[in-house]
């Protein structure tokens, strides 16, 4: 399945500034803030978020969040948010801060 368009095109206006660039990575679209993935759209529907791994338990609080799973593994650190082109703005910028305030806290590549 391809990525969602509609709501890749939300994120590119969200995320509209100097330092975001674009990557399609594995059937995503990924957007990266110096060098680092902050979101991407999934190709399985919704978002991932990279975040603070010490703020995973806190927001998978959220029903709309979930652990990204890898091999079998939940990561912290990575968040699936069940997001499409129909989200408020508003939670789709409190999302998007979440990932970009961590990949600003890391140091440029």
């Amino acid at each position: 399945m391809a990525y969602d368009v509609d709501l890749a095109d939300r994120l590119r206006e969200t995320l509209a500034e100097p330092d975001v660039t674009e990557k399609r990575m594995f059937g995503d679209l990924a957007f990266m803030v110096a060098g680092h993935m902050a979101v991407s759209v999934s190709g399985q529907g919704g978002l991932l978020f990279r975040i603070d791994p010490e703020q995973t338990e806190t927001l998978v609080g959220d029903p709309q969040a979930s652990r990204f799973v890898m091999r079998g593994r939940e990561m912290d650190g990575w968040l699936r948010v069940e997001l499409d082109a129909g989200a408020t703005d508003v939670d789709l910028t409190r999302w998007v801060r979440h990932g970009v305030g961590y990949a600003r806290s890391i140091r440029p590549k």
